[in-house]
């Protein structure tokens, strides 16, 4: 099973977390988060989220899914990232989180185009309901 690392801005990544467990009923194994607050230093956390790694990975790799493409989370995963067992993806929401929760004994490079699948995806405008339909 691939591991999963959030690397967000603040309590995001613990905040989509509960979501995801209250969806699914339970809270999913090798799933970590990992917040990054405004007065951290980008370079101490980098050996937190190393050690992160090694606690997620029993041999299949791992998917980091950041927030923010650009922004410090984002650019702490993409140090992180070794192609074929450390992998990441920016612009992370509920679907996208839900999606790879769903499919993570597929392969990591798989498991990436289904995460940003699932990004898309979720992502629609509502439409309001007719008074017909009500």
């Amino acid at each position: 099973m691939i591991g999963l690392l959030l690397i967000t801005h603040a309590n995001l990544g613990e905040a989509m977390i509960q979501c995801a467990c209250h969806v699914l009923n339970r809270r999913p194994p090798q799933l970590l988060q990992l917040g990054v607050m405004a007065q951290d230093d980008p370079r101490d956390l980098q050996p937190v989220a190393q050690e992160m790694l090694g606690w997620l990975d029993k041999g299949d790799g791992v998917l980091i899914l950041t927030d923010l493409y650009g922004a410090t989370p984002a650019n702490l995963a993409m140090s992180l990232v070794r192609p074929g067992q450390v992998e990441a993806v920016a612009g992370v929401n509920l679907p996208m989180l839900l999606r790879v929760l769903n499919y993570r004994e597929y392969p990591l490079d798989v498991l990436v185009k289904r995460a940003v699948a699932g990004a898309c995806d979720g992502v629609l405008q509502i439409k309001p309901i007719r008074s017909e339909e009500r």
